[in-house]
């Protein structure tokens, strides 16, 4: 399960800071995301990835991220930015709103696929 956990956040920073700057995937990126292997990241794929992601992140399993728990993989400036009401933790809604709105700004096209 580390190894599972590490991996997924690996590729969970890797894949929000890509999307965050609009810059490409790359191919290792897009194949742990692409599920169906079709090409494209659906929005769907990137929803369920994230989601397994945030499960593994979230160590002490109660439904949050504390900085102590992402201090390995997120910048306090990165963190800060994803505790939408400022609380000091990082909800399950708060983590998806965050990578959901990354994804609809990486996706220049508007059609729900990451190219």
């Amino acid at each position: 399960m580390e190894k599972a956990a590490m991996i997924a956040t690996f590729f969970l920073c890797q894949t929000v800071l890509a999307v965050a700057q609009t810059a490409p995937m790359y191919q290792g990126q897009k194949d742990r995301l692409d599920s169906d292997s079709d090409g494209t990241v659906e929005r769907s794929e990137y929803q369920a990835f994230m989601t397994t992601a945030f499960t593994s992140l979230d160590k002490n399993k109660d439904g949050s991220l504390q900085s102590a728990e992402v201090d390995k993989v997120l910048t306090t400036q990165q963190f800060a930015l994803s505790d939408a009401n400022r609380d000091g933790v990082v909800g399950q809604s708060e983590f998806m709103n965050r990578v959901m709105n990354d994804f609809t700004a990486a996706d220049r096209s508007g059609d729900g696929n990451l190219q």
